[in-house]
């Protein structure tokens, strides 16, 4: 059984788990998390601990590692309706979709976590995001001590952001998609996969090419979990693209994109040009952490490195934009015992 956080997330961080219980089954989830609700102990639940920071003290309550893992379907209306427990490995969803000819998913290829976390984070790849296709989930409401149906519309989804983000008063038990029986993907709306694949952005590919090409070009990024790599030793993006009202004078030549009325700025564009490069810090006498050699998004554990290391390297980022734009970036990882 892992005794650190370090052995359960993908930056290999974070400090002792006070104990640690395998919740195998939804109902077991319930009863775990609710029997430490009643005794008053904190509780961390981690499925792939791809998006998850933990502070080198660790966490000193329970810490409850996510591995519920059915699946089931139904027909509805012409299309298949998937309801996949909380415990799924991502990837492992998206891969057997695909090889079933499901398309939905396709494009969210070589995620790292679990199925449950990715309506915390409204989870989205290339185009795409899990709100596309979510029709439903159940959870655990913590205050009213019930498992609950949600439709997506209780959800309040938003860009990399929903209703379970930014409180820890709901558990996801398993969540439903709907997915269409089709060889070919849905349609390709990412101008960069639109190319690789050699169509027109709108077009569709068949399903295995779209995986394949997303799979490589994740693996260009650093952004599929490889132990040989360290620039794969991180939680994908660390930073989230900043919404803003108003873009600064100073920022005009950043990358854009509107979203619900906002504009959503390139963070990758504004880190590298506030003087954060690929690779940074491995020049500066760190040694045990850096922005990623493939992606500046990425902050990567080197080997050996400490949780506070790589906050106090996230803060200087995050100073350094804020001092050349005026823009503040905020974290895209779920950050627990800890803070910068």
């Amino acid at each position: 059984m892992p005794t650190t956080l370090a052995e359960l997330t993908t930056l290999r961080l974070g400090g002792p788990a006070g104990r640690v219980e395998v919740a195998a089954s939804s109902d077991e989830l319930v009863r775990l998390v609710a029997a430490a609700d009643a005794a008053g102990e904190p509780v961390l639940l981690v499925g792939g601990g791809s998006n998850l920071v933990v502070g080198d003290a660790g966490w000193p309550g329970l810490v409850i590692r996510v591995a519920s893992d059915t699946i089931s379907r139904e027909e509805s209306d012409g299309a298949q309706l998937v309801t996949v427990a909380a415990g799924v490995p991502w990837d492992d969803l998206v891969a057997a979709t695909v090889a079933d000819g499901l398309a939905g998913l396709e494009t969210m290829s070589g995620i790292p976590g679990s199925t449950g976390a990715t309506p915390v984070q409204n989870v989205g790849a290339y185009g795409s995001e899990v709100a596309d296709v979510l029709t439903g989930l159940r959870v655990y409401d913590r205050l009213e001590r019930m498992v609950q149906p949600w439709g997506p519309e209780r959800c309040e989804f938003g860009f990399r952001t929903s209703a379970f983000k930014h409180t820890d008063r709901f558990v996801v038990l398993d969540v439903t998609f709907r997915l269409t029986r089709s060889p070919l993907s849905a349609p390709v709306r990412y101008l960069e996969l639109a190319r690789r694949l050699g169509i027109e952005p709108g077009q569709s590919a068949p399903l295995a090419d779209v995986r394949d090409t997303v799979l490589d070009l994740r693996r260009s990024k650093g952004m599929v979990l490889d132990e040989a790599d360290h620039d794969s030793w991180s939680v994908g993006s660390f930073f989230v693209n900043p919404l803003l009202d108003e873009v600064p004078a100073a920022a005009e030549g950043c990358p854009r994109w509107q979203t619900d009325g906002r504009t959503k700025l390139s963070a990758a564009w504004l880190i590298e040009q506030a003087g954060f490069c690929r690779g940074w810090g491995l020049d500066r006498g760190r040694g045990t952490v850096s922005v990623s050699t493939k992606h500046t998004l990425a902050l990567t554990n080197r080997g050996g490195a400490t949780t506070a290391e790589l906050l106090e390297l996230a803060a200087e980022i995050r100073d350094g934009v804020q001092a050349r734009f005026g823009i503040r970036l905020g974290p895209e990882a779920h950050l627990r015992n800890c803070a910068f």
